[in-house]
């Protein structure tokens, strides 16, 4: 591993995860090169910054739970060669429901050169700290649809409110939305922004 990339759960005090790329509950199906382990990586910079909205997090209540982070670039290669294979159904119903395979590229889900490949992007929701179930979202984490794109109309005032909460948090933490995705956030300051790194998650 990069010497200024560490495992996120080493730094960050209580973190919860659940690296989906390395288990087969993902949109592809299957784990994703590159994920060798259910473990979510990130620069020392981007960790420092999850520590603190870990602490904003708390104060209302909430804890932070990964899905992703560092991605290597292996992976982001595996998610264009599975996008043209012929659909099987598998897991359109519940991540791409609306739309085809090659769309989620043409629609800005998914990116041939993406920015969790440069150590500093995370996908995350909220959890509620009293009883660890997770906050309502309207939408669970790669629902490719625009269901998940910030200012939904076809959510709920309470979802609503948990994601923007969510926004809030990461916001005052240093990170920046993507309008696309909800539980989508990228350091603004991030150390390797020109960088596309392909060492793999072992």
């Amino acid at each position: 591993m990069n010497a200024d990339f560490a495992f996120v759960d080493e730094l960050v005090t209580g973190i919860r995860w659940d690296a989906k790329y390395a288990t087969w509950d993902n949109f592809t199906g299957k784990p994703v090169d590159g994920y060798q382990v259910n473990r979510i990586v990130g620069t020392k910079t981007l960790c420092a910054a999850l520590e603190r909205a870990r602490k904003e997090a708390a104060s209302a209540g909430f804890g932070l739970l990964l899905w992703d982070g560092y991605r290597p670039q292996r992976a982001v290669d595996c998610f264009l060669r599975w996008s043209r294979q012929p659909e099987d159904g598998r897991t359109k119903r519940r991540h791409y429901p609306n739309i085809d395979r090659p769309q989620m590229f043409e629609k800005g889900y998914v990116a041939a050169k993406s920015g969790h490949s440069r150590g500093s992007t995370v996908d995350l929701t909220l959890y509620h700290l009293e009883t660890g179930e997770l906050a309502a979202m309207g939408g669970d984490h790669d629902l490719m649809d625009s269901v998940s794109h910030h200012g939904a109309p076809r959510i709920s005032p309470a979802e609503a409110e948990n994601r923007e909460h969510l926004r809030a948090i990461m916001e005052a933490s240093g990170f920046s939305a993507y309008d696309c995705e909800w539980w989508h956030y990228t350091l603004k300051d991030e150390p390797y922004p020109d960088t596309y790194f392909d060492f793999p998650i072992t």
